[in-house]
């Protein structure tokens, strides 16, 4: 199944056109005709099943003829992951833990940070293509980035984790984790959260963590976390 994304198509839409890109795309590029069928997703949890009935390459009109709620994942999954020094290394992870399932992405800038600026727009693409490939029809929400003292200087709920490399005390996250939860995990960049850092995480009731016996790359370590929680709840 193809699996076609538009932000815009509401649960009680009857009819829906693409804008001219996509349209071109869709007509031109697959050669789809009236009468073919298009599944798509809001990015809500909402998969459409639409026939075409306009075929232009400016103006693809679909019908909609039924219309499903997908089930959402059985937990909440929140990663403040600081951008790691090559923009690529970042992009795989934010399209592994979208194909695993996650709920939303924080970019942190933190002390050690090498990279402090991010390419939004491309991070979006990531996800959305990775959201189509893999036919989940829920977006992760990618926040904006923030400092790690602006971050944690909010109202959380759920279970909160940090996990590091200090040779501190820190229990494994998979003997952590519950299922059904509500969980935030903060991952570092290459130079690893400062102790400055750490400590201001415990001060607001982040748990250290470890994820395994190694140390893992920030992007490694990310998807790692996201398996873990993912495997918990299966």
């Amino acid at each position: 199944m193809q699996l076609f994304y538009n932000q815009n198509i509401q649960a009680d839409t009857k009819q829906f056109t693409f804008p001219k890109n996509e349209s071109r795309h869709i007509v031109k590029v697959l050669r789809k005709q009236v009468g073919d069928i298009l599944n798509i997703t809001n990015g809500k949890g909402y998969l459409f099943k639409a026939e075409i009935t306009i075929s232009d390459q400016k103006n693809c009109v679909v019908t909609i003829i039924e219309t499903t709620l997908q089930q959402p994942l059985d937990y909440t999954l929140h990663l403040a992951v600081a951008p790691t020094k090559m923009n690529d290394r970042y992009e795989w992870f934010l399209e592994k833990a979208t194909e695993i399932g996650i709920t939303s992405i924080t970019p942190i800038i933190c002390d050690h940070s090498e990279r402090k600026i991010i390419k939004a727009e491309r991070f979006e693409k990531i996800i959305q293509s990775a959201m189509k490939q893999s036919l989940n029809c829920y977006y992760p929400i990618l926040n904006p980035a923030m400092s790690f003292k602006e971050y944690c200087n909010q109202d959380f709920s759920g279970d909160l984790y940090i996990a590091h490399c200090e040779e501190t005390d820190k229990k494994s996250l998979k003997s952590q984790v519950k299922p059904n939860t509500e969980i935030t995990i903060l991952i570092g960049p290459e130079g690893d959260f400062s102790v400055k850092e750490i400590n201001t995480a415990i001060q607001n009731k982040f748990i250290p963590v470890t994820l395994g016996q190694t140390r893992l790359r920030t992007e490694t370590a990310a998807i790692v976390a996201c398996h873990s929680v993912a495997f918990i709840n299966e």
